[in-house]
């Protein structure tokens, strides 16, 4: 890990502050070394289309994930979420903050919050059916997986019964975490491992569903 002190000689206008590093890394499941990797990858991907050191929606399509041929409700939620400003556009705090979630490392609960809130399309507070049914096909097409209309309505109702267990017709986040406990396919994308180790090798950065047809039958 040492070999990341070099960057700090001659340090340009863009270099990561240190105090910046440490204040990131106390707040989130990350090492200081591992907050000045992200840096590197967070300025490629930020200068890959527009030059301005701040993830735009295309940037972060083009770089973080596989299916990169059309756009896709999932990459558009996460895009969302890693967008706390609200700005259209992510800066380097809110890419650390928001990869926190999926080290390995971070607490379970902040995965599941996390999960709730990719399917909760509406930000109502609650999981509506024809939401569920919107982000399974959204999964279902970043993991390149083809299922018929009809199974996809079998997987829907299936899932929604069980996770609605108050029965009022949406899913409140104390059902979402029950149900995540007793399916944890749920969470199975919400842990990058290569995080832990970003700072000996440098990943194909990619986040996508690991969502599976053996999964779908659970």
């Amino acid at each position: 890990m040492g070999c990341l002190q070099t960057k700090h000689a001659g340090r340009s206008p863009h270099s990561l502050d240190t105090r910046e590093a440490v204040a990131l890394a106390a707040e989130t499941s990350f090492t200081v070394s591992e907050v000045e990797a992200l840096h590197d990858l967070f300025r490629k991907i930020s200068n890959s289309i527009v030059k301005d050191n701040l993830i735009h929606k295309e940037e972060f399509h083009a770089a973080l994930f596989r299916n990169k041929k059309k756009q896709n409700l999932f990459v558009d939620r996460v895009f969302d979420l890693f967008d706390q400003k609200r700005n259209g556009v992510i800066e380097f705090g809110e890419f650390v903050r928001s990869l926190s979630v999926f080290h390995p490392d971070a607490p379970e609960e902040q995965k599941v919050a996390f999960a709730f809130k990719l399917y909760d399309l509406r930000q109502t507070g609650f999981i509506e059916r024809n939401e569920l049914k919107e982000m399974v096909l959204a999964l279902l097409d970043e993991s390149d997986l083809d299922i018929t209309s009809d199974a996809v309505e079998i997987i829907v109702d299936r899932t929604f019964d069980q996770a609605d267990t108050k029965g009022d017709g949406r899913i409140d986040q104390e059902e979402w975490t029950e149900f995540a406990k007793d399916n944890p396919y749920v969470l199975r994308n919400m842990t990058l491992p290569y995080l832990k180790d970003i700072t000996m090798v440098f990943p194909s950065f990619v986040i996508h569903s690991e969502i599976s047809e053996a999964d779908m039958a659970v």
